[in-house]
């Protein structure tokens, strides 16, 4: 992905100098949640210079029990997406779980995130590509960053070379991750962008409750190192109210707590730069 794309991407406010974030809730909750959240990071990244993607699933297929709440319904769920783009002038991104959402997404989302467990599934690749939009593919727990070039791969070959990678920790036992930052510069190797996802790394996945555990404390942790190795951007959910949120709530970032984050991170991107 060049550097005219990414200025495409974010409406020529594109600053290499610095990294990007994406960010917002893990799931559609209802409009007053989205526009909150978008209001406030919006402000922040615009005062830091940092080109911002917003980020809310319109619906979650990957819950760990069928009674976990998954969305508001598709198309109120990608109606509110849109709206939050359109009122702040910003790029969104929302992850599709099959080929057949691909096209759909892609009406009313810039980015087209592939969700780490689908990493390998070659149709929903393929149908993300030729959308046209931008395609950013979550490398799987299971995967080294040496193999995800076969999914940067897959996704120029369709005819689409606006593809990200995210590196979102890889399985350690059963109910935990860990992330081995040498993923960064080895993905980087593959010739696209590489984001450092700060919250689902931390997730404490498969617990007994049926509900997905996490360590937020250790977000700030993860962000200044995958900066420090060189990641292009930052992939964070948050929420106002972590402990309510419908979806993820145990490893997101407290909404309060973002400003003083990206501050700090800023300056440690000046400092390797």
């Amino acid at each position: 992905m060049s550097v005219s794309h990414l200025k495409a991407l974010f409406n020529e406010r594109y600053n290499p100098e610095n990294f990007f974030l994406i960010a917002g809730p893990c799931v559609v909750e209802d409009e007053a949640l989205l526009m909150h959240v978008a209001e406030k990071v919006s402000r922040i990244c615009e005062r830091l210079q940092i080109p911002y993607i917003f980020k809310a699933s319109y619906r979650k297929a990957n819950r760990t029990s069928i009674n976990s709440f998954s969305g508001i319904g598709d198309v109120e769920g990608l109606d509110l997406l849109q709206k939050v783009g359109q009122t702040f002038n910003l790029p969104v991104t929302t992850d599709i779980h099959s080929a057949a959402e691909a096209a759909m997404a892609a009406a009313y989302a810039d980015v087209l995130q592939i969700p780490a467990f689908l990493c390998r599934q070659t149709d929903i690749l393929i149908a993300a590509a030729e959308t046209g939009k931008v395609v950013n593919v979550k490398k799987g727990q299971f995967v080294s960053g040496e193999a995800m070039k076969f999914a940067v791969e897959k996704v120029k070959q369709a005819g689409n070379d606006k593809v990200m990678l995210t590196e979102r920790g890889t399985t350690f036992g059963y109910q935990d991750l860990v992330v081995d930052y040498r993923n960064i510069p080895i993905m980087k190797e593959h010739g696209v962008p590489v984001i450092m996802d700060c919250t689902h790394s931390l997730q404490q996945p498969n617990q007994t409750s049926g509900v997905t555990g996490g360590n937020p404390k250790l977000i700030s942790t993860i962000a200044k190192a995958a900066i420090a190795t060189g990641a292009d951007g930052l992939f964070i959910e948050t929420h106002p109210d972590p402990k309510c949120a419908k979806s993820d709530g145990a490893n997101m970032l407290h909404l309060d707590l973002l400003e003083k984050l990206l501050e700090d991170l800023v300056r440690i991107r000046e400092v390797v730069r």
